[in-house]
């Protein structure tokens, strides 16, 4: 399993090969051969709280829990790093991302002004689509979320009754905190992200203002709805446990 921290050595051994091939297939994803099941898995190690423990369960992951870090990934990809010629580096967990590596609220922004456009409009038009696939992506995520919470509830009270060893009771208390921590790695991401969007749409509106400010506005009004709608506004989500290890 990846942790955070692996030597350098071992990312470039991965990296190189991956590299000399192209990486982006149809709609700017990574091409399906460079893809293997649990190409996120490195998630749970990156998703821990600053200062909390790293280790992950050992154990096999389900559909579900694939799905998870599957869906969770693009809405902890800052949306700058996605399409990029090497963007299949963040998918395989190689380029830093992690729960205490949160990104500033100015650097969506600062790559959106950088970026070389024909035209003020085409910078609106690529805040439109970011924000956009955000809300589109939200539903899907939190829906499994949900699934992935309700089962890790009695996956921990089955602990009581069904006399684990205390192998396996330390993988299934690692696993509940695992998941737990990737929901709330994504929720964290996803008021980052709003808070970004916000401030690049202030940079806009200050430098060339357009009428489809408006337009974005609306979208970041349905972002937050979305957002809220799942218990994301400052708290977690409803629905979402957390257990000790140690218990």
């Amino acid at each position: 399993m990846p942790r955070r921290g692996r030597p350098l050595w071992l990312a470039a051994a991965v990296a190189l090969p991956l590299l000399s091939a192209c990486t982006q297939g149809d709609f700017g994803e990574v091409r399906p051969s460079l893809v293997r099941d649990d190409i996120h898995d490195w998630m749970g190690a990156a998703a821990a709280p600053p200062g909390g423990p790293v280790a992950v369960s050992r154990f096999e992951y389900t559909d579900d829990e694939r799905q998870l870090r599957d869906l969770g990934y693009p809405l902890i990809e800052p949306p700058y790093d996605r399409k990029r010629w090497d963007s299949v580096l963040g998918e395989y967990g190689l380029r830093g991302y992690a729960r205490d590596n949160r990104v500033p609220p100015d650097a969506y922004a600062a790559h959106l002004l950088a970026e070389p456009h024909r035209s003020p409009t085409a910078r609106y038009q690529k805040l439109i689509e970011d924000i956009r696939n955000d809300i589109t992506r939200i539903p899907a995520f939190f829906q499994v979320a949900t699934r992935v919470t309700d089962i890790d509830a009695k996956r921990r009270r089955a602990l009581d009754f069904t006399r684990p060893s205390a192998e396996e009771r330390a993988g299934a208390l690692l696993r509940i905190r695992e998941n737990a921590n990737v929901i709330a790695w994504v929720e964290v991401s996803l008021n980052d992200r709003l808070a970004g969007y916000r401030y690049a749409l202030e940079r806009l509106v200050t430098m060339t203002p357009s009428p489809m400010a408006v337009e974005v506005e609306q979208l970041l009004r349905a972002l937050r709805a979305a957002i809220d709608a799942r218990g994301v506004g400052g708290a977690p989500a409803a629905r979402v446990h957390y257990f000790p290890v140690s218990k």
